[in-house]
This record gives structure tokens, sequence and C-alpha cells, in this order.
């Protein structure tokens, strides 16, 4: 038994401490399910990854059972946050899952509790980490289409709730503001998606133009040993002097094995940029949805006041829920994420009526 068990059960166990390290043990159960369920969905390094992480809160769960001994009691059930991850990852096993999971490592409690173990809130800091470079291979894998996705709702919810309140205070009937709702959508959607099209395919241009060709690799065999630029490439890619002579004299006397690791970069770099076509569809859909909302009032004949309220409580709700999925992927504060999409949608719409207040009033 370790020290730390042996001094509280000489102290004396107090009902509250028992109720802790039971939650406690409830929890490292709930998790190590959660890397298991993972883990089952995945492959190769992965899977050994996420076996690896539950196999250490199975050390974490002993340790609660050995300190509580007799009092373990009938087994608590975990937290209801990590029982429903336990539950998507079994389901789903998205990046989702490991940026919640990553959230729940940082905030581990065992820091500041005096009845776990040193080496348990040094796991802990560390699970994160690594459930954090699981959850980046995630994110480069959707990072292209998912910015051109909640890019295009967000300004889809924004530019179509301002236009439509604007024109609102101004004074004009319902079928004008719902053609030019309508107006705002197809005009918008259209522009994001060309947009994002020129940037995508601009970006990924950029990096083809600045990776190596792929003939030069070939043309190392024939170099001359005594007298050649292959260090010149290596320090023109950004490498020191003395590591690019050092690297050149490598791979020519056959102890590079492969591909200079320095050229994977674009390669990541292009996964990263993701698709022109792909990127260009999500931003023309995700736009259009987002924009349907705040005309939704309007289609359903609703006019006035009563047409914006609607049309401002539904554009709310939306920007918090894309807010907050800005936040989960991010591995921030989904609920500040959220308010702060919120503020900034909400008030580029007050900008816009009271700019509509202001012209309607001076054509009167």
């Amino acid at each position: 038994m370790s020290e730390r068990s042996l001094r509280s059960e000489t102290v004396g166990r107090r009902p509250t401490d028992v109720r802790r390290w039971r939650r406690y043990l409830a929890d490292e159960r709930a998790e190590g399910a959660v890397y298991r369920n993972l883990a089952a969905r995945r492959e190769g390094e992965e899977r050994e990854i996420l076996s690896a992480l539950a196999e250490a809160e199975g050390r974490h769960e002993q340790h609660w059972i050995e300190l509580l001994g007799n009092d373990i009691g009938r087994p608590l059930r975990g937290s209801l946050r990590t029982r429903v991850l336990a539950g998507l990852a079994k389901r789903f096993g998205s990046v989702f899952v490991l940026a919640l999971m990553q959230r729940a490592e940082d905030r581990s409690p065992y820091a500041d509790d005096a009845d776990a173990t040193a080496s348990m809130a040094a796991d802990e800091r560390i699970h994160g980490e690594v459930v954090r470079g699981l959850a980046n291979r995630g994110r480069m894998r959707l990072s292209g289409t998912f910015r051109a996705a909640v890019f295009g709702a967000n300004d889809g919810l924004v530019s179509n709730l301002a236009l439509i309140i604007g024109i609102s205070a101004s004074g004009a009937d319902r079928h004008f503001v719902l053609l030019s709702g309508i107006a705002g959508l197809l005009a918008g959607a259209l522009s994001m998606g060309a947009g994002e099209y020129v940037s995508v395919r601009s970006q990924r241009e950029l990096l083809e133009a600045s990776s190596p060709h792929p003939d030069a690799n070939r043309a190392v065999a024939d170099l001359d040993v005594d007298a050649n630029e292959l260090a010149l490439v290596y320090r023109a890619r950004g490498m020191p002097e003395h590591e690019a002579e050092a690297h050149a004299t490598d791979v020519l006397a056959g102890l590079g094995t492969g591909p200079d690791t320095r050229s994977t970069r674009a390669v990541d770099d292009h996964e990263a940029v993701g698709n022109g076509m792909s990127a260009a569809i999500s931003s023309f859909l995700f736009f259009a949805s987002g924009a349907i909302i705040p005309v939704l009032p309007y289609l359903f004949g609703l006019d006035g006041w009563t047409a914006v309220a609607v049309a401002g409580f539904l554009v709310g709700i939306a920007l918090l829920g894309t807010g907050a999925v800005v936040g989960v992927l991010s591995g921030a504060s989904p609920l500040r994420r959220a308010l702060r999409q919120l503020a900034i949608g909400f008030g580029a719409a007050v900008v816009t009526y009271l700019l509509g207040l202001l012209f309607g009033t001076g054509s009167a």
C-alpha cells in the first residue's frame, strides 16, 4: 500500500474523502472506456497510443481501489460528460471526442489533491498532450474544408441578418425584405464559393511552386562527389551551413535513405489547406444554410418587429452553435467561443439596423 494511503488510514477517513475517492474511481473507469472505445475505431499506431492511455487510466483506477479498501462500495457512474464521451467514442470516434477529452485531461484535479500521487498528476498532464497530438491529426485532415464550412455558415448568418434588419429598419414591406434576403443568400453563397475556390487553389499552387522538383532526387546519384551544389539546396531550404554540408555529405555517402524530411512540410501544408473544390462547395452550402435562417420568419409570413425578433433568436442559437463547435475543435472553452461569436454577429446586426434607421428616416 502507498505512503499516502497509509497516512490516510492513520489520520482517519472522512466521509467526504471517501466520496471524493469513489468519484475519482468512477471517472477513471469512464475515461478508460473512452480510450478503449476510441482505440476500437482506430488502426495501427493510433490504436496502440489510445490503448496505452486506457492502460494508464487503469493504473490510476487501481490507486483509488487500494486507497478505498473496504469502503469501495457499489460502483458509481462516471460524470455525465465522460459517459457521454464514451458513448460518442463508441459510435463515432471523431476528432470532436478527442478535443473534448483533451480538455478533460487538462482539467484534472490531481495536481491539487493530496491523495493523488505526483506521478498521477504528471500522467494526466502528459495524457492531455498525447490527446492533443492525436486531435491535431484530425484537425489537420479537416482543417481546409472545416474552415470554409464554419466561416461560410457564420458569414451567411451575420451578413443576411444584418441585411434583413437594415432593410426592415428602413421601413420596407415584407415582400421586399424577403426578396432582399433571398438575393443576399444567392449572391453571398456564390461569392463565398468562388472566393474560397480561388483562395485554396492559389495557396496550393504556391505550395506546389515551393516544393522540391521530383527529378531533383534522381539527379543526386550523378553528382560529382568532390564538387557539387547539393549543400546549397539544403541551405536554400533553411538549414544552417554546417548542417547543410553534413547532410549533403551523408546523402552522397549513401547514408540518406529517403527524401529529405524537410521536404515533407509541403505535403502537410497541402493537407491543411484542403481541396479547392470541396472547400468551395462547403463554403457555398454552409453560407446558404446560414443565410436562410434569418429569412425563415419572412417565408412563413411574419412581419415587422415579430419577424426581426424571431430572426434574431434563430440566428443567435446558430451563432452559439458554430462558436461552440469551433471552441471544441480548437481545444478552447466552447462557451467563451460561443459567446464571442454571438457578440460579433449581433454587433454587426445592430450597426446595420442603426444605419437602416438613419437612411429610412432621412428618406421619409
